[in-house]
């Protein structure tokens, strides 16, 4: 292990626990020192003060991860390493690395006969410690040498671990990546629910502390629920509720831009994931919107009606909500591996999401069986479980978004979420006057309805533009 920061030192104490030998290493050797004195005291994990000896620790073929900032550091870091490196001794990066970079880490290290992994691990220092969600991908030769290890360590559920090969390249820390960005979404769509009840129904937090505990009873159990609850009832020491004494600005490491940002790049709307992602973007804009707060009008935010409908028909928006921010980051992923070459096991992969990590929930068991019963599914709201539930969702759903337009309370996740499946859901759209208008300024043609498809056309629009229409493509 290279990096003993909380996620280093936590799986390193997690894999002494199950009776794996760890050398580990850090750029500030105090640190190695301190662990070994400290958490590490008493166990089998061997310290080193130098790269050359940290490698000479180790037997062949050495495995080595890293978990280290993601970015200038892991280069850095592996460059210290290489020296010392023998061919078929493996490299695990277990940041949150871009993608990108792990597909020209394979490669660059697969050329000087080494095996790089870029690896995913999802549930904080408290996964970590006792079993996180691990997502390897990169050179498929490494995996079976740290299989046992990884599997061992990881999360499980139901007697299977959260933990499998993905795929090549940088198919782990995509996967990782998307996660993130789902993540964002589930934490989103939690949070619009709090916005509705606190502001909307002025409901008090022991109130809602109910009805999260309820949900997490429910279908929407999970562990951002279970937390949620538990912050709920969570009070500051004077005894008022601590949520209430926290600075509404939210910040983001990135992983869910890149998400949003890959998405745009192959197509593909995660448009839920998006309005997470902006959502922390406008929350940051404190003193702005603090001064559009004294000088923009609104609408009372006080929702009228019976509180126990609007919780329940809250309940249907949120869980409504959350299975087309999954149905989006599964087009994602189908698009991904279509784009990089990648053979994606989704039934695997909501398996792996089970337990561990920060998405944990029952509903990925229910992901998980829709994808074993037909792997090739394009969407799951296409599917009996996912798209009944929805149906029967949406009435609530529609009112929830509805209410809140009127409230005057933004629900970015819940009414783009809508967008997405009324307009997914529609055999037309109007896009056709978008094809018109691009063809009218700019010449950029459009297919007709009762023609080919790839048969392109132009209108000379005006009489006086011409009749030679631009080249036809599409980014």
């Amino acid at each position: 292990m290279i990096g003993l920061a909380v996620m280093g030192r936590n799986l390193v104490l997690n894999m002494n626990d199950h009776g794996v030998t760890v050398a580990v290493y850090n750029r500030t050797t105090a640190r190695v020192d301190e662990f070994l004195a400290g958490d590490a005291a008493g166990t089998s994990v061997l310290g080193a003060h130098s790269i050359e000896d940290f490698v000479a620790l180790l037997r062949r073929p050495r495995r080595i991860l890293l978990m280290v900032k993601a970015g200038e550091a892991v280069d850095a870091t592996i460059d210290s390493l290489l020296p010392f490196l023998d061919p078929g001794d493996i490299v695990i990066d277990g940041g949150n690395s871009l993608f990108t970079d792990s597909i020209r880490r394979t490669r660059q290290l697969e050329a000087m006969g080494l095996h790089y992994v870029g690896c995913g691990i999802s549930g904080g220092k408290e996964g970590a410690r006792y079993g996180p969600s691990i997502m390897p991908g990169g050179s498929e030769a490494a995996w079976p040498h740290f299989k046992d290890i990884f599997q061992s360590i990881a999360a499980s559920v139901d007697g299977r671990p959260c933990c499998d090969w993905v795929g090549s390249d940088g198919a782990g820390h995509y996967l990782k990546m998307v996660h993130n960005g789902i993540e964002y979404g589930d934490m989103q769509v939690l949070a619009e629910a709090y916005d509705v009840m606190h502001r909307g129904l002025g409901m008090g937090h022991r109130d809602m502390q109910k009805v999260f505990a309820d949900w997490n009873s429910g279908p929407l159990d999970s562990y951002l629920v279970e937390i949620t609850t538990n912050i709920m009832g969570t009070a500051d020491d004077d005894g008022d509720p601590l949520l209430e004494k926290i600075l509404d600005t939210a910040s983001q490491k990135g992983t869910g831009k890149w998400t949003v940002v890959s998405s745009m790049d192959l197509g593909q709307p995660t448009t839920l994931v998006a309005e997470a992602v902006y959502a922390r973007v406008i929350s940051s804009l404190l003193e702005q919107r603090r001064s559009a707060a004294g000088t923009l009008v609104g609408p009372d935010s006080a929702i009228a009606g019976d509180p126990n409908e609007i919780v329940s028909d809250l309940h249907a928006a949120v869980y409504a909500s959350k299975i087309v921010s999954y149905a989006q980051g599964f087009m994602l992923l189908d698009a991904a591996a279509a784009e990089f070459g990648w053979d994606l096991d989704f039934s695997s992969i909501a398996a792996m999401w089970r337990g561990g990590c920060i998405i944990r929930s029952r509903f990925l068991g229910e992901l998980m069986d829709v994808y074993a019963a037909d792997p090739d599914l394009p969407n799951i709201l296409l599917s009996d479980f996912f798209g009944s539930a929805v149906a029967n969702a949406q009435d609530g759903w529609r009112r929830t978004v509805a209410r809140a337009a009127i409230a005057g309370i933004p629900v970015p996740a819940y009414s783009s979420a809508l967008s997405f499946f009324d307009s997914y859901r529609s055999d037309r759209v109007a896009a056709n006057l978008i094809q018109a208008q691009r063809d009218y300024f700019g010449a950029h043609t459009y297919e007709r309805v009762d023609r080919e498809r790839g048969e392109f056309f132009h209108t000379n629009w005006t009489g006086t533009g011409g009749n030679v229409a631009s080249t036809n493509y599409n980014v």
